[in-house]
């Protein structure tokens, strides 16, 4: 039986974390990821874990120690956000170029500047080509569903990359929610135990993690990862259906909502989703054929199935949850179009910036994209973004 209970996203993280007992944990305090370390830190005194809690000086600190534990052996996790994430980045980089299965919990906020601790997705966007596998998450739930299977996805032995958690600051890892929780057992037996095939304190092969790598070599290792990547489509797949076994729950790269007969769609990823259902809902008792694809595996991008999943619809809008100011679109919006191109279909496609900075998504806002999307041939700019006003 599931244990029923009332948590936060940033609770259900940390309690998710507390079934995994990782070898080490490393973080740095950041709004508004900082309860997740906290919540954490409370099962190490507790006695709750056995994991070796590092409490460093910075976030550049914390995936340094992420990456020196996984290198040597151990499964490591850490949590952070926004200009945390930033501080980071050089890391971040080694993490995956090492191959090292690292978990992180990022809770999305705005990277300064000016200052802003609420959500929007600049600091997952700002990292989305950086060798991370990312799971986006809409509830609470999924949050901690995505959380139990993220190290069997990472350190799957065709995978070894670094995996990050995405829920939205404030809206859902402070919001409490229903939540099912599974046996610690189950988790224990699901996720099994971390034995990597090469680390650094295997004294019968000794090796070196992060060396100098010139030209004759940086290329191949580039594409090795780049092969992990396409290798994770698989996994994601395979460790999903198994969840489902043991849950019930259904998990797969995207969630299509009212798709299939769908005539005018809405993509968007994390909590705006939730709005976005409803507003299709009241759509349908009006006749409007309204739809919505939420994505939850960002990385790697699933654009074949994308594409084919909004073949035949009129029109299309991708929601943006950064600001655009690269003159093209945002990338979600840049991923779309290109996998559509690609599969050789072209649909009527507007890409929106919303919600930056926290500014609240009502269904005001959403209704209004799907007005624009029955008359987007009377549009003067079909084709360009637009940004939703509070």
């Amino acid at each position: 039986m599931s244990i029923r209970e009332r948590l936060s996203g940033n609770e259900a993280t940390a309690y998710a974390m507390k079934q995994i007992n990782p070898d080490v944990v490393a973080a740095f305090p950041i709004t508004p990821s900082t309860e997740i370390p906290q919540y954490f830190s409370s099962y190490v005194d507790n006695g709750m874990v056995d994991t070796e809690f590092v409490a460093v000086e910075s976030e550049h600190s914390a995936m340094s120690a992420c990456i020196g534990a996984e290198a040597a052996g151990a499964r490591a996790m850490t949590a952070t956000s926004a200009n945390g994430l930033e501080y980071m980045w050089e890391m971040i980089q080694i993490a995956s170029s090492s191959r090292l299965p690292i978990v992180m919990a990022l809770v999305d906020r705005a990277i300064s500047g000016p200052l802003n601790i609420h959500c929007d997705h600049t600091d997952a966007m700002a990292v989305r080509d950086s060798g991370w596998i990312m799971l986006f998450s809409e509830t609470n739930q999924e949050a901690y569903d995505n959380m139990i299977m993220a190290h069997r996805i990472a350190e799957h032995k065709d995978v070894m990359l670094p995996l990050m958690i995405c829920q939205d600051g404030f809206i859902t890892s402070h919001a409490i929610e229903n939540i099912e929780l599974i046996e610690d057992d189950k988790v224990k037996e699901f996720i099994g135990t971390y034995k990597p095939e090469h680390y650094l304190l295997n004294k019968q092969e000794p090796i070196a993690i992060g060396p100098m790598d010139l030209q004759p070599y940086l290329m191949e290792h580039k594409k090795q990862q780049s092969v992990a990547m396409e290798n994770a489509r698989k996994v994601i797949a395979d460790i999903a259906n198994e969840f489902e076994q043991m849950t019930g729950r259904k998990y797969d790269f995207f969630e299509g909502y009212q798709l299939e007969d769908a005539e005018y769609v809405v993509i968007c990823m994390n909590s705006t989703a939730g709005t976005v259902k409803n507003v299709i809902d009241n759509l349908r008792v009006q006749g409007v054929k309204a739809g919505l694809i939420k994505i939850r595996v960002f990385r790697p991008f699933p654009g074949e199935l994308i594409a084919r999943a909004l073949e035949g619809k009129k029109a299309v809008a991708v929601l943006d949850r950064v600001p655009l100011i690269n003159g093209t679109g945002g990338p979600l919006f840049e991923d779309i179009v290109s996998s559509m191109y690609l599969e050789n279909i072209h649909i009527p496609t507007i890409n929106y910036s919303y919600g930056i900075g926290g500014r609240d998504v009502t269904e005001e806002q959403i209704h209004k994209v799907y007005e624009d999307l029955q008359n987007l041939n009377d549009m003067k700019e079909p084709f360009r973004f637009l940004a939703l006003k509070g």
